[in-house]
This record gives structure tokens, sequence and C-alpha cells, in this order.
């Protein structure tokens, strides 16, 4: 990569995002606090517009307290609160086993380590990853399309999967980054960084920037 380090793009792309309006960022500052709303919030996002991820999140949330709470809903009844999300109905199996899968084997309690939530039925890789950076503030790396995109666009890494760019990011992306650097590409990635045509003329970063297999931008 040609031009500063990480840590002058890192800071213009937190005051950029900061100006965004965007449900991403409602869902980041909902998720900090609680580390079963992060988990369930993530849970319900695979495949789902963020807009519709918060409006279920929310009715869901407004029932809905801690794990033990799911017990005292039918499968149908979840179906209903998170109602439109993909996958809804898959999703609502996977939360109706979920205190089921926690009183079993983590003491009641959301793990705090990657290994562990990846046991849960409906958590992969990039779910665990968010909750040990968002919730526990644990270094965890969580790589979705925005950000493997944006780190191979920018010239940062060179991979082909979002799992070759987890393992890239964990070896060269200095620690103090990466519980923030999932939201804060996921909110550039929407607005200015798209994957198709990106508005490079806006662009904050555009002169630090190697414009990987950008063909056309606005």
């Amino acid at each position: 990569m040609k031009g500063p380090p990480m840590g002058t793009i890192y800071a213009l792309l937190k005051k950029e995002v900061s100006h965004y309006h965007v449900p991403v960022v409602d869902l980041m500052e909902m998720q900090t606090h609680d580390p079963f709303k992060v988990l369930v919030t993530t849970m319900l996002s695979a495949r789902t517009k963020d807009e519709t991820t918060l409006v279920a999140a929310k009715k869901l949330f407004a029932q809905v307290h801690k794990p033990a709470d799911l017990e005292f809903f039918s499968l149908k009844q979840i179906e209903k609160l998170i109602y439109p999300v993909g996958f809804y109905r898959t999703k609502a199996k996977h939360l109706k086993k979920l205190p089921e899968t926690l009183n079993a084997f983590f003491n009641s309690r959301i793990p705090e380590e990657l290994d562990d939530l990846m046991k849960i039925d409906g958590v992969g890789r990039k779910t665990a990853n968010l909750v040990v950076a968002v919730a526990f503030k644990k270094p965890g790396m969580c790589v979705d399309t925005h950000v493997h995109r944006i780190m191979n666009r920018l010239g940062y890494v060179k991979t082909k999967t979002p799992h070759e760019t987890e393992m890239a990011l964990r070896k060269k992306l200095p620690l103090q980054y990466w519980e923030h650097i999932n939201s804060m590409l996921v909110a550039f990635g929407q607005n200015t960084c798209r994957p198709i045509s990106p508005w490079c003329s806006r662009c904050v970063i555009k002169k630090y920037c190697n414009q990987v297999g950008v063909s056309a931008c606005r």
C-alpha cells in the first residue's frame, strides 16, 4: 500500500462514517452493551438488509430480554417476531434452541471465545468474531464482503475469500483497529466504496488507495 500507515486511513474513515446515517451504525450502537443482543442481532442479519434486521431486532427485544426468555415462546411466535428477515424460519429454530445450548454447555451465559461461540447453531465465524470484538472487547477480526472488498481494493491485502482476508488481517492489521474496523468498513462500503462503480470522486482515502479491481467509478 502506498502512502501513510493504516492509522491515518483508519482515522479518516472513522471521521467520515460518523456522518453516515445508516442502520448498521445504529446496530453497532445497540450491540455494544449486551452480548446476548450482539449475538442475536448478528444471527438475524445474515442475508438480510440492515434496515430489516434493525426492525426485527427491536421487535424481538421488546419481549425477549435474556436467553431464558426464548423458552417461553413457541417456534411460530419467534418466527412472527423476527419476520421478515431472510431465512426467518431457520433463524427462529436456532433462536429456539439457544437457551438449551447455553444451559448445557456454557452455564447459561454467552461464551466469550471464538471456538465456543461457533458451537452454537446458526453462529458462523463472522458472527462469532463480531461477538468477541463488540460484546467482550477482545481481539476479534470480523470480515464480511465489505471488509474483504475494501481491504483488497486498497491493496492492503491480496486475498481471494473473506476467510483468507481474516487470516491476513490477523497477521497485518494492528490490534487497536480490530474492534471497529468491520462496522466502519460496512458503513463505508454501503455508501461510498460500493461493489460496482464506487464513488471514488468523493472518497476521503482516494489518494491512499490502489483501486485494485476498479474498472469504472463515479
